[in-house]
């Protein structure tokens, strides 16, 4: 075979290869936190749409419900849902979000729901997330009404999220698992200026009280003082406290 055939083979070979490759950002998971606030008393109606439709459109489109909940706190509990979904890719998350929304079905579900008024009472939060690459597999297998969710924001000061990862990496997470702090996910923002600052993550307690009693004990351990303090010899990791939302999965949530 001449060599002016052998070049143009693999000219040929590498443009099919390249029809093929798609850029490692358009393809990975992402997760979407989303927070809706309803109009006072709709909060019913809201959990009603989700339970009878909305969970079941939104796998149609292909939108897979990691799990959803509600606040504990007294006003919250009476307004707001907050749930998690994992799309394909960002641009999945796109399509399938077009989709859903110019559903027929989906239509027609909305405009009944809403005869006697609005249930949102504004429109709702959305946060594009990674997982981090130590967020582990959470196991499912110990659903229970006394179960409550824990959702922690936390803030970084200026180029130490990085610093934070390998804590939980390394450490938080291993001191969590002995103080019944269940993992259930750990992500990061994928749009700026939060991707360079926050972590975000969802823990599951057996009750509010071993929640209580897990963090008490956690705080006092000598392995996670002596972890925190030899981490943050080069400057404080946390420009604010954690933000922390106690929240109840509700009877259509996978997660329990």
């Amino acid at each position: 075979m001449s060599i002016k055939r052998v070049i143009l083979r693999l000219s040929a070979l590498a443009l099919l290869a390249g029809l093929f490759l798609v850029p490692a950002k358009a393809v990975a998971e992402v997760y979407e936190l989303r927070t809706y606030t309803t109009n006072k008393g709709k909060l019913d109606n809201l959990n009603a749409r989700f339970r009878d439709h909305t969970v079941r459109l939104f796998k149609k489109h292909g939108m897979t419900s990691v799990g959803y909940w509600v606040p504990t706190d007294e006003s919250k509990s009476k307004n707001t849902l907050i749930y998690v979904l994992k799309h394909e890719s960002r641009d999945a998350a796109k399509a399938s979000w077009q989709a859903f929304l110019g559903d027929r079905e989906w239509k027609k579900v909305a405009k009944e729901s809403q005869k006697d008024g609005r249930i949102l009472a504004k429109a709702p939060d959305s946060v594009f997330m990674n997982a981090a690459d130590y967020s582990p597999k959470f196991s499912n297998d110990k659903k229970s009404d006394e179960a409550v969710f824990e959702l922690r924001i936390y803030r970084t000061n200026k180029g130490k999220l990085k610093n934070l990862d390998a804590r939980f990496r390394d450490n938080t997470i291993r001191i969590f698992n002995r103080f019944g702090l269940q993992s259930v996910a750990y992500w990061h923002p994928v749009d700026e200026p939060d991707s360079k600052d926050t972590l975000i993550y969802i823990l599951r307690h057996d009750s509010r009280d071993a929640a209580k009693t897990s963090w008490k004990s956690f705080g006092a351990d000598a392995e996670w003082r002596k972890v925190a303090e030899e981490s943050q010899k080069d400057g404080r990791f946390l420009r604010e406290r954690p933000e922390s939302t106690y929240m109840k999965a509700t009877d259509y949530s996978a997660i329990r």
